[in-house]
């Protein structure tokens, strides 16, 4: 029989915020934190985009040496979050390294900083700068390197599931540690994603003429999402973490639930793997439903993938207008933060909660004309004082992928 999966804790290092108080203010008064991008030794004087949604403030990590010199960036991130889970959870360390407790964390691509580090030594011209090279660079850079230095620090036993399909990474990876829960495999699961700053992120989607350029000297008007003067998306930086349980053990321990988990669908458009598909996304959504077991009329809230590309957010537009018709309302919440990579699901997810829990659904952020080839479906253009009920987090991932998770408030 099918377990109930809850979630008791979470947290996230946004550009809008670490805490939820920082990140609610952002999305309440309409605070982008999208800044200029830094300067880089490298690539800065190649890339056409200036803008970047940059952890703009310190974070006080605590970290054993120990467990710090296999960390890259990246992992610094991860473990920051997977550590407030931990804390706000109740769990005891018992449980935690019982082989009960499993990790579902992931990246894009590990830590690029430390790898373009080990590339640049490579390609040095003597024997000293290779020896130069670190025992545990490739630990800190490795593409699951989110996942173990989570497992080594907290000495946690169980599965261990490290996604890595770019825009769906973390998504998959709570999808996963649904699963893994819903299916009786393990009772708790620390879910979700991390990416680092690296100019050369930056510069992948520069090259591929995705990047917001119109707004470098003004980059809290971009991205735009489903806006007639979108040109593009701002590459951004964070981390975010969910604490999945077993719904009857949860409620036996006495912990705070914030939402029961309710559906999850992952497939591919099994074809282009760079530009979306209407149909590839349209089908997950119903998949989504499906496993949830409701109809597209009881959906109250959709946090829309939305790059602020060109055609990226016609197709999902179009998309939803396919399965949802008008009914739920539809926020870009990249608007705020830019597009922070294989974290970007969890943060959506986790920004989603704290709307539900306070009650409000904050509009796509410089939203000022929708284009009329999105305005098939209900956007937030206000802030809007409601309850929301059950909720759908889409993303969607270079390769074809499409991801859906849906969420209800709880009601036990």
């Amino acid at each position: 029989m099918a377990r109930r999966v809850v979630v008791t804790a979470c947290s996230a290092i946004t550009p809008i915020g670490h805490t939820k108080e920082d990140i609610v203010r952002h999305l309440v008064e309409g605070i982008s934190g999208v800044i200029k991008l830094r300067g880089d030794d490298l690539l800065s004087d190649f890339i056409q985009t200036g803008v970047f949604g940059t952890v703009n403030y310190p974070i006080a990590y605590d970290f054993r040496r120990q467990d710090r010199k296999t960390m890259g960036p990246v992992a610094y991130y991860a473990c920051q979050v997977a550590k407030e889970v931990l804390e706000a959870s109740g769990l005891n360390q018992e449980f935690i390294t019982s082989g009960r407790l499993g990790v579902a964390f992931g990246s894009t691509h590990g830590s690029p900083t430390v790898q373009r580090q080990i590339y640049k030594t490579f390609f040095g011209s003597s024997q000293s700068d290779y020896a130069s090279i670190g025992a545990v660079d490739y630990l800190k850079s490795m593409v699951h390197t989110t996942a173990v230095n989570i497992t080594k620090m907290f000495g946690i036993t169980g599965r261990v599931l490290s996604s890595s399909t770019a825009c769906t990474t973390s998504s998959q990876s709570i999808g996963f540690g649904y699963e893994m829960i819903k299916h009786g495999i393990q009772d708790a699961m620390i879910c979700g994603g991390a990416d680092e700053y690296d100019t050369t992120a930056v510069a992948v989607f520069d090259n591929l003429l995705a990047c917001s350029t119109d707004f470098n000297e003004t980059p809290h008007l971009t991205p735009r999402p489903f806006d007639v003067r979108r040109d593009g998306l701002v590459v951004g930086e964070g981390a975010g973490a969910v604490l999945l349980e077993d719904y009857e053990s949860a409620r036996k321990r006495g912990a705070t639930i914030l939402a029961e988990v309710i559906g999850f669908s992952c497939n591919n458009n099994g074809g282009d793997l760079i530009f979306p598909s209407i149909e590839g996304i349209a089908e997950t959504l119903r998949l989504g439903l499906k496993d949830a077991e409701i109809s597209p009329e009881a959906v109250d809230f959709i946090s829309a993938h939305a790059t602020a590309t060109k055609m990226g957010d016609v197709i999902e537009a179009r998309a939803i207008e396919k399965v949802y018709g008008k009914s739920p309302v539809v926020t870009g919440l990249k608007s705020y933060m830019g597009h922070t990579m294989g974290s970007c699901g969890a943060i959506e997810m986790i920004l989603t909660l704290y709307m539900m829990e306070e009650g409000f659904i904050a509009p796509t952020l410089n939203l000022d004309t929708i284009d009329e080839r999105c305005d098939m479906i209900t956007h937030a253009t206000r802030l809007i004082e409601t309850d929301i009920r059950i909720a759908s987090v889409q993303n969607f991932a270079f390769g074809g992928v499409n991801t859906c998770l849906m969420f209800k408030r709880p009601d036990f």
